[in-house]
């Protein structure tokens, strides 16, 4: 087996099983609206530590609206009849992209309807897409940016899983802004130094279309069993 082989793997293996232990039992919806997920929260000296598997999100306690429970995830077991030839042969069934956004959302605290909405209107799912500026995978990485995040953006558990870091760093970036998630959509787009020269959603149609689209996309797919229960506000 190669080394990427084995690295895919590992890879893989982490983010499914981050899923299957924990699923995200908390969302924190912020003052711009936007719904991030964590395991536990923690108050802390002005902040709010949101805790899940792949560490920790600080927030500024005054950016957070509310924090709710959500429901817990219908149980479901399953007897196959037969094992399938890739676990006979000893080899680790390959995950769906559906599966890696899954597990990549729950690992950085975000709605998966909303990284999947980033995943389509970026690549349409297709992990063999290549922009004209040479923008890779399924979360179309530029080779730069997944070189500064520490993917493989040939490797597709580890290109959507730095996707989702980045959508989550960008979203960090301007929670204090009223229009959050469309600058980190904006940035995510045409980049951060963009969003900073225009000082807001940059001026370009093809960012404008996308920003939009990945919105629509989003509050459309946001299934209504994902909808947090009240609980309470931060302290």
């Amino acid at each position: 087996m190669g080394i990427r082989t084995t690295v895919s793997a590992l890879i893989v293996s982490a983010l499914l099983a981050a899923v299957v232990q924990a699923e995200p039992r908390f969302a924190v919806t912020l003052r711009s609206g936007f719904v991030m997920q964590a395991d536990r929260t923690e108050a802390r000296e002005g902040q709010l530590a949101l805790i899940l598997d792949g560490g920790e999100i600080l927030l500024a306690t005054h950016d957070v609206h509310r924090i709710d429970e959500l429901p817990a995830p219908a149980q479901v077991v399953q007897h196959p009849a037969h094992p399938a030839p890739a676990q006979q042969s000893g080899q680790q069934p390959t995950p769906s992209v559906s599966e890696l956004i899954r597990a990549a959302a729950a690992k950085n605290g975000l709605p998966e309807a909303f990284v999947r909405s980033v995943a389509q209107a970026e690549s349409a799912l297709r992990p063999d897409a290549v922009s004209p500026k040479g923008a890779l995978g399924v979360m179309q990485l530029m080779p730069g940016t997944a070189a500064a995040l520490g993917v493989d953006p040939h490797d597709l558990a580890s290109n959507i899983e730095g996707g989702a870091r980045l959508l989550r760093t960008l979203l960090l970036q301007y929670q204090h802004q009223p229009d959050q998630v469309r600058l980190a959509l904006a940035a995510y787009n045409a980049g951060a130094g963009s969003v900073q020269k225009h000082n807001g959603v940059p001026p370009y149609r093809e960012t404008q279309v996308y920003v939009e689209r990945v919105l629509r996309r989003y509050h459309a797919g946001m299934p209504a069993a994902a909808t947090p229960q009240p609980n309470h506000a931060p302290r």
